[in-house]
């Protein structure tokens, strides 16, 4: 069956929403950091696009979104040409199989979901073939999940250690997806877990490992991962709202 495309009025629509959007999120950040006693400048928000369509992306980075993440590697192959990056970084945010390391070259400045050796060893065979670095964080797992991937926390240290010994790549810090629930307290619980970690992870001053960024928080809880200690949120539906988003012609 044919996926129906966005007409002109509704990506109007959306790019007006997402216009709407924008001024809360920023808002919202704004209130967290001050909260927390730091300044709105020491936080990034990355515009997690997944399903998003080519043009809306576009407008969110003329409004000043200045950092998208994608989370499937096709679907960030199949915008990537259309996107408008001069004044935007793209990073990959999703589950990333060894197989496709390849296609992110030349496309992403930072993998944020390392979360095993093997993906870390392919991504430094892969950029040191190309003559390149690429910036990384490590995914924990900080919820011990069985269906999520990313390094137990007693074993985080034991892998940093093994990937800074890699070529080609720069550890940058750690990402988190705490486990889905209703009740935020215990989402902020994982969060300061987390920063406890890149805290004292980062007074170890481990060889070739730089704790610069703490990527935690998504739509429901950014304001929450800010208040504890994040300095990247990814932020999808609050932006976008909700994910239907059929493809525009030739995306």
């Amino acid at each position: 069956m044919t996926e129906k495309l966005l007409s002109d009025r509704e990506l109007l629509e959306r790019c007006r929403e997402l216009e709407e959007h924008y001024e809360v999120v920023r808002g919202r950040i704004q209130d967290a950091a001050r909260k927390a006693g730091r300044t709105p400048e020491e936080i990034t928000l990355l515009a997690a696009t997944k399903t998003v369509p080519v043009e809306v992306i576009n407008h969110g980075i003329a409004l000043g979104i200045t950092h998208i993440g994608e989370n499937r590697v096709q679907e960030l192959c199949s915008k990537f040409e259309a996107l408008h990056l001069n004044d935007c970084h793209c990073q990959f945010i999703g589950h990333l199989q060894t197989n496709k390391v390849r296609q992110l070259a030349g496309k992403v400045e930072m993998i944020q979901s390392v979360g095993s050796l093997k993906l870390a060893q392919e991504i430094s065979k892969v950029f040191s073939a190309r003559g390149e670095r690429m910036d990384i964080l490590i995914e924990v797992n900080i919820g011990r999940e069985e269906n999520k991937s990313g390094v137990l926390p007693e074993n985080l240290e034991s892998l940093l250690v093994q990937i800074a010994q890699l070529p080609a790549l720069d550890i940058q810090g750690l990402m988190a997806i705490p486990p889905a629930t209703h009740e935020l307290s215990e989402t902020k619980a994982y969060f300061s877990n987390m920063y406890k970690k890149f805290i004292d992870i980062g007074a170890k001053k481990l060889d070739n490992v730089n704790m610069n960024f703490l990527s935690m928080g998504m739509s429901a809880d950014y304001a929450e991962a800010i208040e504890s200690g994040a300095n990247i949120v990814r932020v999808g539906s609050a932006l976008f709202g909700a994910r239907a988003y059929p493809p525009r012609m030739g995306v």
